[in-house]
């Protein structure tokens, strides 16, 4: 499998950012962390392995991101507003930094991008199409949590607001974005499995539902649960049809 590790200093969020890319070829699937990872976590705990051969077989190429919650949600001795503002600037590191330099690798400035995230990591890949559905085409979110307010102690201001998909999704009226959104593939997976908290995904459904955006809510049952063994059965399952 060939495999690259790229990095740089983004001035929006005052730090060195590294992805790890695996696979010479086939659609980009950008995947976030959960909330202790960094780019080489699904490398770490075999997800990547695990799917070798489909990355092998050029059905994807995987380019794995890290995230700066640490900086935002998770950072307790900075101000709530402070902590949304660092998670609009991740958002803007992903849209002006991530998405060119994938379609730059893939030499294909129009190259519709997936992600894949799985809990924390599944909130980032579905507010990342959720607010680029022109540019991402796809989302695997497992095992996710779509409202953010536990970390903000009761703050709010537009910066929280339009990182938050339950709430500026519930309002969603834009003729353009939800023609894009028309155009994506979305997929919402829980299940009843260990440590599994399926209520986020079935009030984000909802939450899309109102607004008339397709979508698939994938219950997996007893195989839905919250950890990385469900996580890379879903994946194998989800990659190995697309």
């Amino acid at each position: 499998m060939r495999r690259e590790h790229h990095w740089w200093y983004s001035e929006r969020l005052g730090r060195d950012m590294g992805v790890a890319v695996f696979g010479a070829w086939g659609p980009p699937l950008l995947t976030f962390p959960t909330s202790g990872g960094d780019e080489w976590e699904y490398e770490r705990q075999g997800l990547i392995g695990a799917l070798a051969d489909i990355i092998d077989a050029g059905r994807v190429k995987i380019f794995s991101a890290n995230t700066n919650h640490r900086d935002s949600f998770a950072n307790e001795r900075a101000h709530p507003r402070h902590r949304s503002w660092m998670q609009r600037q991740y958002d803007a590191y992903v849209a002006e930094e991530l998405l060119p330099f994938i379609r730059g690798h893939c030499q294909d400035p129009h190259i519709g991008v997936w992600t894949m995230g799985a809990s924390l990591g599944a909130y980032h890949a579905a507010n990342t199409l959720f607010k680029h559905p022109d540019a991402v085409k796809r989302c695997y979110a497992l095992s996710g949590v779509y409202d953010m307010k536990r970390f903000m102690d009761g703050e709010y201001d537009d910066n929280f607001y339009f990182n938050n998909p339950v709430d500026y999704l519930a309002n969603l009226s834009d003729p353009w974005t939800l023609g894009q959104l028309a155009t994506c593939e979305i997929h919402i997976a829980t299940g009843t499995g260990p440590w599994e908290q399926s209520g986020e995904a079935y009030r984000l459904s909802q939450v899309l539902a109102s607004r008339g955006v397709r979508h698939h809510l994938d219950d997996w049952g007893p195989q839905g649960g919250h950890d990385w063994p469900y996580w890379t059965l879903q994946m194998r399952g989800y990659l190995s049809r697309a």
